[in-house]
């Protein structure tokens, strides 16, 4: 896959200091497995579709969950906001949207009549 996503240094340079530190076993590289997270929830993908040059799907969702749990994600946009020059044109934008693919058809009683 060509269009893969990596945070380059000068990224994680700025995100590092939020990370939790590594309770003695070393673990996998954040750069990929934060690029792998990223990749999938912009592609809107699912755990088992990460491409292989990412670390395993388990070791994505694990870190991806234990780290929203620990609040980091929150931790790093709570920082990358107060860098901003000017508090005032800060914006993060999380309205995306999206419907099951049941949901156009909630409104229809069965036998095809409307509401």
């Amino acid at each position: 896959m060509s269009n893969l996503y990596w945070l380059n240094e000068d990224q994680m340079a700025r995100i590092r200091p939020y990370f939790p530190k590594s309770q003695g076993v070393p673990r996998v590289d954040d750069r990929r497995v934060l690029s792998g997270i990223i990749f999938i929830n912009r592609n809107d993908l699912r755990w088992p579709d990460a491409p292989k040059e990412y670390p395993p799907p388990k070791t994505l969702y694990n870190r991806w969950k234990r780290w929203s749990d620990m609040g980091v994600f929150a931790r790093i946009m709570e920082g990358l906001a107060a860098e901003a020059p000017d508090q005032k044109t800060l914006s993060i934008d999380a309205t995306y949207l999206k419907a099951h693919r049941t949901a156009s058809s909630l409104s229809v009683k069965k036998g095809g009549a409307d509401a």
